[in-house]
């Protein structure tokens, strides 16, 4: 009985050491998350259609907001820098052609004002600061490589939650 008590625990202590080693995806600030694209006709101007086309959004209140001529409203929030819409494959069902949605802030930086950028050829996001790239079309957000992914800290992007509307298009929120 001692034994088997002695390797659940030495088992147990070997997992909690591993989770260590993981991939922070918490490093970003919760912020209020809510863009709502749930009208056909707003996610056919301001959503995205077909592999890795993307989209910011950046609510700035009483200053310039990305996009230009979006109706943001008292209601609508994007996070801690911003938010990018890509459009890749859903992590959870493998579903080709699904809109995912990240805060723009990069995690390694944690600055607000620091924010990622889509490389139109590859379709990773890259900061400009620490130069990480993250996987942001089939990778969840996941860091591939920079200092994201080979400090002491592994970091992947905020993601948030894109659910379809009722009508056609998408809510995106946290």
């Amino acid at each position: 009985m001692k034994s088997q008590l002695g390797a659940i625990g030495a088992i147990a202590l070997g997992l909690m050491m591993a989770s260590c080693q993981g991939i922070d995806n918490d490093r970003i600030p919760n912020m209020p998350v809510n863009i709502k694209l749930t009208d056909p006709g707003l996610w056919n101007t301001y959503g995205v259609s077909g592999f890795g086309s993307h989209r910011n959004f950046i609510y700035n209140p009483g200053g310039v907001s990305v996009p230009t001529g979006f109706s943001y409203n008292s209601m609508s929030a994007t996070g801690f820098g911003g938010v990018l819409l890509i459009e890749g494959v859903d992590p959870l069902s493998a579903v080709t052609a699904y809109p995912l949605a990240y805060d723009l802030a990069c995690p390694v930086e944690r600055k607000a004002s620091i924010k990622v950028s889509v490389e139109n050829e590859t379709y990773m996001a890259v900061c400009p600061e620490c130069n990480s790239v993250y996987d942001v079309t089939m990778g969840n957000g996941a860091p591939i490589s920079g200092e994201a992914i080979t400090g002491k800290y592994k970091y992947k992007l905020k993601s948030y939650r894109v659910l379809p509307g009722a009508n056609g298009g998408y809510l995106i929120s946290n």
